[in-house]
């Protein structure tokens, strides 16, 4: 009979496409790892996985054996969670979260209250979204949890929609030659800050390009943390989504105004993968971020 633990390591390695992947999902090292599958190549008669530049493939076995693991651990591992119950007030796990910089600075501070409250004891960290990663992050389990624009899907994540948000531009309050109304004109006459489409806010500038429409772009960078400073000591203009756009006019000597043009709305999700394993913590975080964020 095949040992329970040798299963798991295998469904995650074949999952991850690496031995330190797999270390990092099930929290073991490496050499741990390195011993199951040396293990479980002895058993099999097989190499199972062979390393290659794109990571750890599988033998045509592997791939055989896959389907069949990967659905008893499921049946089991369901079975073992119905009789544990996570304790949010008692547990002292450490939660990862991706959320870009607007999110720290629009969503963190309420999470960070709610679990002051209901899971005094945990820790969380927060990693910068990167959108190119999100799926790798997700599947392997670097990260529990990501909010970001829906339109980044990983296609094997599970999704729930937080919120609808709109784009606004921004400026100090008192610019010289805009009011409390923001003209085409204007706004083509003015010069502007642009945050890096790494971010995933690139749908003003696809609309402007969509209209053969150019701006003058005086400075570009790569978060919107450091938008508050630069926009209430200059005349620049930057547009941003409106919930955070907010946060920063209330806190500065700032204003937004509609745009003088149509931007598609885009949806802000909840993104997570379920992962092999006892996965109630991840799943009672989950729960917590969607009713922390939804009435936002």
């Amino acid at each position: 009979m095949i040992d329970l633990n040798l299963v798991r390591v295998f469904v995650t390695i074949y999952e991850t496409g690496s031995v330190s992947g797999a270390a990092g999902r099930l929290h073991i090292t490496q050499p741990s790892v390195s011993y199951a599958l040396a293990r479980l190549r002895d058993q099999w008669g097989d190499p199972l996985f062979k390393r290659t530049r794109d990571g750890m493939q599988p033998t045509v076995l592997a791939s055989q054996l896959y389907g069949s693991f990967r659905t008893s651990l499921t049946d089991i591992e369901r079975a073992v969670a119905l009789t544990r119950k996570f304790d949010p007030e008692l547990s002292t796990r450490r939660f990862r979260l991706a959320l870009s910089d607007l999110g720290e600075v629009f969503f963190l501070p309420h999470v960070l209250r709610g679990l002051q409250v209901r899971a005094p004891l945990v820790e969380l960290e927060v990693i910068q979204v990167e959108i190119d990663r999100m799926d790798e992050w997700l599947r392997t389990g670097k990260i529990d949890a990501a909010v970001c624009n829906r339109s980044y899907l990983p296609v094997q994540a599970k999704c729930e929609l937080m919120f609808v948000e709109r784009y606004v531009c921004m400026l100090r309050s008192s610019h010289p030659r805009i009011g409390e109304s923001l003209s085409m004109e204007q706004f083509l006459n003015e010069r502007h800050v642009v945050v890096s489409a790494g971010t995933g806010h690139h749908f003003v500038e696809d609309r402007l390009r969509e209209a053969s429409v150019e701006r003058t772009v005086s400075l570009r960078v790569p978060h919107f943390s450091v938008l508050p400073e630069i926009i209430s000591s200059s005349d620049l203009l930057v547009t941003l989504p409106e919930r955070v756009a907010k946060v920063y006019a209330q806190k500065n000597d700032l204003k937004t105004l509609d745009l003088p043009f149509t931007v598609p709305e885009f949806e802000v999700s909840l993104h997570w993968h379920e992962h092999s394993g006892d996965n109630t913590a991840q799943l009672w975080f989950c729960q917590f971020l969607k009713e922390t964020i939804t009435g936002l």
